[in-house]
């Protein structure tokens, strides 16, 4: 499902079950040690789609190792992205050459506990929520914010090396498009002589029970 959301020089791997007993890969099993079964079997499936992601680009199957926010570092020539929840993993990676960055994220198609919202909203896009329930009532619209913001905070720290908390960007999307736009609220200067970022784009689905959302930075 998540390739529909990706460009095409993107390669996107998914699973919806994990293989009973599969131990983590060889250099990354100290990143799992003290992990819960759950966690475990998550991120074991995961990196093994990136892994496959990776080897559609050319790359041998190596360790993905984690940065200091736990982000998986990618080969020097690769941005990527990895997310799973309950019943769906998947990894997304692409040539920096054809992409600058890349963030994905699933999360199953139900409201936000309570409470959540106002936490990883500003109030225009609360308003803009009810908006959107009002006529297409169907869509967990905070749960689909909330994965929007994951994805946009996926393609942003790569490039700034900062983080980016829900109250600093602004989304609206168009439903009849399955786009959304992020606006930065804050200083978006990255590491390299690019344009800081002021806004990210995405789009996103709904299916088989979840939400996925991808946003990306051209290159």
């Amino acid at each position: 499902m998540i390739e529909a959301l990706l460009p095409d020089h993107v390669m996107a791997v998914e699973a919806f079950t994990d293989i009973t007993g599969e131990p983590p890969f060889p250099g990354e099993e100290d990143l799992v040690a003290n992990a819960v079964e759950v966690r475990r079997r998550e991120f074991v499936t995961a990196r093994r789609c990136a892994r496959q992601a990776l080897a559609a680009l050319g790359h041998p199957a190596a360790p993905i190792r984690a940065g200091a926010r736990r982000e998986p570092i990618w080969p020097a020539a690769v941005v990527g992205s990895i997310t799973h929840c309950a019943g769906y993993r998947a990894a997304a990676v692409a040539r920096r050459p054809d992409l600058a960055g890349l963030g994905i994220d699933a999360e199953p198609h139900e409201r936000l506990p309570a409470g959540i919202e106002e936490s990883v909203t500003v109030p225009s896009e609360r308003a803009h929520l009810r908006q959107l329930s009002d006529h297409y009532p169907a869509v967990r619209w905070d749960r689909l914010l909330f994965s929007a913001k994951e994805s946009v905070y996926k393609a942003w720290y790569p490039l700034t090396g900062r983080w980016l908390g829900f109250e600093d960007a602004e989304l609206t999307f168009e439903p009849s498009a399955g786009v959304f736009r992020a606006r930065i609220l804050v200083d978006g200067t990255r590491r390299d002589a690019a344009p800081p970022l002021t806004e990210i784009g995405g789009r996103f689905l709904i299916g088989g029970g979840f939400v996925l959302t991808a946003a990306s930075v051209a290159a």
